[in-house]
């Protein structure tokens, strides 16, 4: 298993979440066309030279044909049409303006096809120039309607969970001291600064985790490995309590440059250990106050607190943890994998956009994209050194 590791969370299927008793936009329904439109192509070898005559038939060929209205939702457009119709057109010029696409000019088909049209075609060029695109909605907010767009970065089904053991074990092999001392500097960012929760810390999901596993070895009277199990608890605890005094001093973040300037690679895993602390030292000098939860959604996306939702919370699924081997792990792990089955979802970064005349950052998911590919390469580095020590 790959570390992040990934967890297979079976067949799940998603539940309704209970929807919120406050009034909330609405999203307004429009079927979305099945596929683009790719045109009959035709060519001259093989067709028959000889056609019948034209009738009022051949027309067929040049309709455009819409997209089509819902139609449990074809007379759920609101009132006051024209009103409508100029947020609707204000709000795309915004986006229009925002994303620099033209978009294209639906006002002939009159209502509501002019704003279907006009929807369709924009969603098309999203999908093709906004990385990690999800999803464009029309929304009518009381009496005002706008485009929102939303864009989301899968994680997929992993356990961003980063091993403190194997770096333990670095800073005391003298061969690998400057790529440990390194490797300090990379999670010492990680934990000041992106903010990734550690295993130790009470409220922390992993704290319970292991919490939970103590209460099951000592009530388990019949295991023959109690004081085994007991024993690996407490190293974890030890692990988790010493590897977090090296990482608070913020000294490893003052001389992580220096670091990296004056470590020479020697072998394949010292230009691992390079590559993996300058795209940590890349993030930190171009978002130095970003964490990993920025985008993360919030309670009113949500819908519910994380234990009434459907949904798995970020914190849950990325951390430090004492190792990511033995029995201990391997338990955590499996009663990780059982409760994330019961869930229909997972929560993931993600940014919504309202063009209804309110200022629209620029904000982007590439720190996102570039941390949990950093906590990728940083998993797999700390699991390779324990195989080739």
């Amino acid at each position: 298993m790959n570390h992040a590791t990934a967890h297979h969370t079976g067949n799940r299927s998603r539940s309704q979440r209970p929807k919120a008793e406050t009034a909330s936009p609405t999203a307004i329904g429009l079927r979305r066309m099945d596929a683009e439109d790719k045109g009959c192509g035709r060519t001259a070898k093989g067709q028959a030279q000889e056609c019948s005559e034209r009738n009022a038939s051949d027309a067929f060929l040049k309709y455009t044909f819409l997209p089509k209205l819902e139609e449990a939702k074809s007379t759920g457009f609101p009132t006051g049409q024209a009103e409508m119709e100029s947020d609707f057109y204000l709000s795309l010029s915004l986006l229009a303006e925002h994303f620099r696409i033209d978009p294209i000019d639906s006002r002939s088909y009159g209502y509501p096809y002019n704003i279907a049209v006009a929807i369709a075609y924009m969603e098309n060029r999203l999908k093709s120039c906004v990385p990690y695109w999800d999803s464009l909605r029309l929304v009518r907010d009381g009496r005002k309607t706008y485009l929102e767009t939303v864009e989301r970065y899968s994680v997929d089904t992993k356990l961003y969970y980063i091993p403190l053991a194997p770096l333990l074990l670095m800073l005391a092999d003298h061969k690998r001291k400057r790529n440990a001392q390194l490797l300090v500097s990379v999670c010492s960012y990680l934990y000041h600064v992106a903010d990734i929760p550690y295993y130790t810390h009470s409220g922390s999901y992993l704290s319970w985790m292991y919490e939970m596993m103590g209460e099951w070895v000592a009530e388990d009277d019949c295991n023959k490995e109690r004081e085994r199990d007991f024993q690996e608890i407490l190293k974890a605890d030890w692990v988790g309590t010493r590897m977090e005094q090296k990482l608070y001093s913020t000294s490893n973040l003052h001389y992580f440059e220096k670091r990296l300037d004056a470590f020479r690679a020697q072998d394949d895993f010292d230009l691992s250990c390079r590559a993996v602390a300058r795209n940590a030292l890349a993030l930190y000098r171009e978002y130095p106050e970003a964490h990993i939860f920025r985008n993360a959604p919030t309670h009113e996306e949500r819908g519910q607190d994380y234990d009434e939702c459907d949904s798995i919370p970020m914190p849950w699924y990325i951390s430090f943890i004492a190792d990511t081997e033995g029995w201990l792990y391997e338990t955590i792990k499996d009663s990780i994998n059982n409760e994330f089955n019961e869930y229909g979802d997972m929560d993931s970064p993600i940014i919504r956009k309202r063009f209804d005349g309110t200022e629209v950052t620029g904000q982007s998911l590439d720190f996102e994209n570039r941390l949990f590919r950093l906590l990728e390469d940083l998993c797999t580095l700390l699991n390779d050194y324990k195989t080739i020590r």
